[in-house]
């Protein structure tokens, strides 16, 4: 039984091995930049929602309403109607819809609210005596920001950010809709379409595997860097 899974798949590995890295480097790329721009832009927008919310340190309606509206839309969107929704934005941007980095846009915008939803939750959670604490000292926002609440937030962070990256991953696989390729894509390509099944279930059980790495690594980063 093992032997008849095994002699398929280790010939289409033969014949499909440098697709698969291909597209395993495409993923890669996906997931490089999405979470770039996650870090980048997320961290400042979630810090925004939470400064300028009723009764934050920076009360301010109009900008807690257009980063909190913006932040409550893209997570409200399937992720397929929202790559559609981007394509004139995408094309204005690359010239092209078409190849992983024009399709990286998307998820790129996903990611920033994903992250930023995120950030403004740790923040929220931090013990309300810090910021009050660092008033107490004279500290102005920003001070309040970069020297108390985000070195306290570190460890959420960065589990935050490995189960944005698990999403992320997760979305990532839609994206050879448009051409974006990625182990999705060559899973559906060359298992599913092309009745290649065990290539097909070696593909998932790959992403799997990865997904599980990711979450392991994340949780010891976060672990090792909560001093409290």
């Amino acid at each position: 039984m093992i032997a008849d899974i095994l002699g398929p798949l280790q010939d289409s590995l033969g014949e499909r091995g440098d697709d698969l890295l291909e597209a395993l480097g495409e993923t890669g790329y996906m997931l490089v930049v999405s979470l770039t721009a996650a870090v980048i832009l997320g961290t400042p927008l979630g810090t925004a929602v939470y400064l300028t919310r009723p009764g934050g340190l920076a009360p301010n309606r109009v900008a807690w309403t257009l980063t909190n509206f913006f932040i409550n839309v893209v997570r409200s969107f399937p992720f397929l109607l929202l790559v559609v929704f981007l394509i004139p934005v995408t094309r204005a941007i690359y010239g092209t819809t078409f190849g992983t980095p024009a399709a990286t846009f998307s998820l790129c915008v996903v990611a920033v609210a994903i992250y930023g939803r995120l950030v403004e939750q740790i923040l929220r959670e931090i013990s309300p005596g810090i910021p009050r604490m660092a008033d107490t000292l004279g500290a102005t926002v920003p001070q309040t920001v970069f020297r108390f609440l985000l070195p306290e937030a570190v460890p959420g962070l960065v589990y935050a950010l490995t189960s944005a990256s698990i999403s992320l991953l997760s979305y990532s696989t839609v994206l050879g809709v448009v051409g974006g390729g990625g182990v999705g894509d060559f899973a559906l390509r060359y298992g599913y379409q092309e009745y290649d099944y065990p290539l097909m279930y070696f593909t998932i059980l790959l992403i799997l595997a990865v997904v599980l790495i990711i979450q392991s690594l994340g949780q010891r980063l976060s672990v090792r860097l909560d001093h409290r």
